[in-house]
């Protein structure tokens, strides 16, 4: 399927900009839409590259205003993703029926793919692999929208006659994530010489950096089944004390991890990992990126990242050379 002209709600997370980067590496023409007051505005300019505000309640009335029509809508946008919004019905209703008026949205703008990402919320709790078919039973509102629109926006690309492809994210790390997200926590923590509070680390997760999650979004809209969905991760799982273990190696080797001062929340996986075998033989997908290479790619950012948020020392204090 061609993907020459790309509409993208919701790109200035780690994977969202992992995918504009991607996109217009493959010289497509992409429209970002995105809320006003959010991150949007730094995301840097390029000659394909096409930022609009608007706001997942404006999506029912978004209109085309460029000259042609587009190929394919990627749909990122979801609100409370963190904490206590996830227990938040009345807010995660609004994201379904958002999820919904973004495939019609679509249709107005010509695309003939939706491409929408899930969760590994909507699982809830599991202890073996995740398939496309393993039974879901959502621990929470987040979860259960995301099944829910995963399933009603299907049968809406099917009216629309448009195809849809459905991914499940568990854990993707790396440049530009969220602020709430474990690695920018923990990092945060450590440039400020403080150590962590963290659970007991036990865990075992399935980590994805961000560039693999946005070759594997391209592929699934160019390549992947119609209607199909996929679980999206590494397909490893190894203790989460580990991999928080690696990027305090990289940014603070002397400063102690406080592993088993948190607890673990009760809607939270204790174990999670993808089967990307549906990935690898309907899309052509597999990950390159060794965790090692994406943390230490992560830790250059976030150390970056603190530099420029720290506040400048006052005139007098400053050296000169």
């Amino acid at each position: 399927m061609t993907m020459r002209r790309v509409i993208v709600y919701g790109a200035t997370g780690a994977i969202g900009r992992a995918l504009l980067k991607a996109l217009l590496t493959r010289g497509a023409t992409v429209l970002v839409l995105g809320r006003p007051e959010g991150r949007m505005r730094e995301i840097p300019p390029h000659p394909r590259l096409i930022c609009r505000a608007c706001t997942l309640r404006e999506l029912k009335q978004l209109q085309n205003e460029e000259a042609a029509p587009f190929d394919v809508f990627f749909h990122l946008g979801w609100a409370g993703t963190t904490g206590a919004a996830r227990h938040d019905t009345a807010l995660q209703l609004q994201n379904v029926a958002a999820t919904l008026a973004a495939i019609e949205a679509a249709a107005r703008f010509g695309c003939h793919t939706f491409v929408g990402t899930g969760s590994q919320a909507e699982y809830g709790k599991a202890y073996t692999p995740l398939t496309p078919l393993t039974p879901t039973l959502p621990q929470n509102a987040y979860g259960a929208a995301k099944l829910a629109a995963g399933h009603l926006s299907r049968e809406a690309a099917k009216s629309l006659g448009m195809r849809h492809i459905w991914v499940r994210v568990l854990s993707v790390y790396g440049p530009y994530d969220n602020e709430n997200a474990l690695f920018s926590y923990v990092a945060r923590t450590l440039l400020s010489g403080r150590a962590p509070d963290l659970t007991d680390g036990t865990q075992l997760w399935d980590f994805l950096y961000a560039d693999d999650a946005a070759t594997a979004l391209c592929l699934a809209a160019t390549n992947g089944l119609s209607g199909a969905t996929y679980v999206l991760g590494s397909g490893i799982a190894r203790p989460l004390r580990e991999r928080v273990t690696a990027l305090r190696d990289l940014l603070a080797p002397d400063i102690p991890l406080n592993f088993g001062q948190r607890k673990q929340a009760p809607d939270s996986p204790t174990y999670l990992c993808a089967d990307i075998s549906a990935l690898i033989s309907d899309v052509g997908w597999h990950p390159t990126t060794p965790f090692d290479v994406g943390i230490a790619k992560t830790a250059a950012f976030l150390r970056e990242k603190h530099a420029l948020d720290a506040p400048s020392p006052p005139p007098h204090l400053a050296t000169t050379k």
